[in-house]
């Protein structure tokens, strides 16, 4: 599942001693393995490889250059939702053929980048999206690849702010209003609507909700077919989850297992081959990386026990934002047997700036370093400055050897662009 393992008492990641890196490198910090991260992505490479899937890992869950670049090399795709997103898929190596643009507020000014660069394919939400892309390819004189994302409405079982394909959902165009616009391109003449893209949500653990929005989908593109539409592509997104406490998720070969049959199907039905991409993000990126952090303070009140640590909701935020579980480990073990119950929180001045609720953890001391697992995957990416706290540097290992794979920020770096106007004085 993941390289960070115990030996003889010590956290290490692959062949590295955790506490060695903290050494150098300062707390707290973010952490991750090169191991995990290809073994992911190949897990649900090989998984797909009967039907020559492109895998197009979903930056937003880390987009450090080195993780990006670590999968890019693996042959990996990206699935970007942003114009940074984009300039970053394009420094770490990622030929452009092999990018697709999500998100349902692309502007004018990413969606030209985008078709300079040549990227694959734009997932498109709604006909103003449609018209935009239009309007800007027909002044670059270009023909674009264009998926529109389809909303199946169906509930995945999950986090409501990570739910993506119910009626309700800002994300994806209905299934009628989405046959009106394949069988009517001339609509639009510089597009090519030839692909289907679909994504439900995230950390999705059962194989149900997938197979039901597929059959759907896929059921409603034999009737698009039928009008004479080619369908070139099919996105069949992310959401498979990580095991972050005691989910017991579906591993990429059951995945594949519930999912082909269906693929092979609809495959089977034509002449020409449907491009089959697929968008893991969390599935790679999550279990690859942990988040160092060391006490700072234990407060001990009547009503529960403190352990007050150098990390805080701005460095790690799904704690406070969605009630998240990660699980906490010593990163030296404790000899002694006792625990006692703890909240581990933060310095931040905020009551919900906590990383752990009411856990049993080992009596720790002032020094004394924390792991929090699971943390690759949306801890980095939406962490922030908020109470002026420089951003902290995330760390990189490969078998027994680390590096800085972004600096720690620093208090110049807190105000890099501001400046006081001359009326203030």
């Amino acid at each position: 599942m993941h390289d960070f393992i115990y030996k003889n008492g010590e956290l290490y990641c692959e062949g590295a001693r955790v506490s060695d890196i903290a050494d150098a490198a300062g707390t707290p910090f973010y952490l991750y393995s090169y191991k995990t991260i290809t073994g992911h992505y190949q897990k649900l490479a090989r998984a797909f490889r009967s039907v020559n899937a492109l895998i197009c890992y979903s930056m937003k869950a880390n987009s450090n250059l080195a993780f990006i670049r670590t999968l890019v090399k693996q042959g990996s795709g990206l699935d970007i939702v942003s114009g940074g997103e984009l300039f970053r898929a394009l420094k770490a190596g990622c030929p452009p053929k092999k990018i697709v643009y999500a998100g349902v507020g692309k502007n004018e000014r990413e969606i030209a980048a985008a078709l300079s660069a040549g990227i694959l394919l734009f997932n498109v939400e709604s006909i103003p999206e449609l018209e935009t892309i239009d309007t800007i390819a027909r002044r670059k004189k270009k023909i674009v690849d264009i998926s529109l994302r389809l909303n199946p409405d169906v509930d995945p079982k999950t986090h409501k702010y990570i739910t993506t394909g119910k009626k309700e959902s800002k994300f994806g165009i209905d299934l009628d209003r989405a046959f009106e616009i394949y069988t009517q391109q001339a609509d639009f003449p510089n597009l090519r609507i030839t692909g289907a893209h679909v994504h439900i949500g995230s950390q999705i653990t059962s194989g149900d909700p997938f197979v039901k929005a597929f059959k759907k989908v896929l059921g409603f593109l034999d009737r698009v077919e039928a009008q004479g539409v080619r369908i070139r592509y099919l996105n069949l997104g992310g959401g498979l989850a990580a095991v972050y406490k005691e989910e017991k998720p579906q591993t990429a070969d059951q995945y594949a297992r519930r999912i082909l049959p269906l693929l092979k199907e609809f495959q089977g039905k034509r002449k020409e081959k449907v491009k089959i991409i697929f968008e893991p993000g969390r599935f790679i990126a999550a279990n690859s990386g942990i988040f160092v952090t060391r006490v700072i303070y234990v407060k001990k009140t009547h009503a529960k026990n403190f352990v007050i640590v150098d990390g805080a909701m701005n460095d790690l935020i799904r704690p406070s934002l969605y009630d998240a579980y990660h699980e906490v480990k010593p990163v030296r073990e404790s000899k002694a047997s006792n625990t006692v119950l703890s909240d581990v929180v933060g310095p931040v001045c905020e009551s919900g700036d906590f990383l752990a609720k009411d856990r049993q953890l080992p009596a720790l001391q002032k020094g004394d370093m924390l792991a929090v697992m699971t943390a690759g995957a949306y801890g980095f990416t939406m962490s922030s400055q908020y109470n002026s706290r420089p951003r902290v540097p995330e760390i990189m290992v490969k078998g027994n050897k680390f590096a800085i794979v972004r600096q720690r920020e620093t208090h110049a770096d807190l105000i890099r662009g501001e400046k006081v106007p001359s009326f203030v004085g």
